[in-house]
């Protein structure tokens, strides 16, 4: 149903630096970028290489928390993205834990982005 989501940020390169370091283990990475005004906008892809989340630099304050959660390939890499984020300093809202409430076999773990988000990374087992 979703094609991409694009995410308005403070500090684009703080932003790029978090999402490619505590998601990497999903294969996260940098897909492309262009300028825009003084700022840069930046697109992420999974390993298909298509970017479908972007980052691009905040036209105002954001006042609400917005959800993203990235699907992982099985349990080793939702712990990957955990200790890759707690190593880079980052709020664990929640460590990765089995959540039977959302389905059997829902394994995730919560994170805090630089600008307050809360991003998760998930495997359906």
């Amino acid at each position: 149903m979703l094609d991409h989501l694009g995410l308005q940020v403070r500090d684009v390169t703080a932003s790029l630096e978090f999402y490619l370091r505590a998601f990497a283990p999903v294969g996260m990475r940098e897909a492309m970028w262009f300028p825009d005004g003084d700022g840069i906008v930046v697109g992420l892809s999974g390993p298909d290489g298509v970017p479908d989340f972007w980052l691009s630099p905040a036209r105002r304050a954001e006042t609400r928390e917005l959800h993203v959660a990235f699907r992982a390939p099985d349990r080793a890499a939702v712990d990957a993205v955990h200790a890759a984020a707690a190593a880079a300093g980052a709020e664990i809202l929640h460590a990765p834990r089995e959540w039977p409430e959302y389905h059997p076999g829902y394994y995730a773990v919560f994170l805090r982005d630089p600008d307050g988000h809360n991003v998760e990374a998930v495997h359906h087992g």
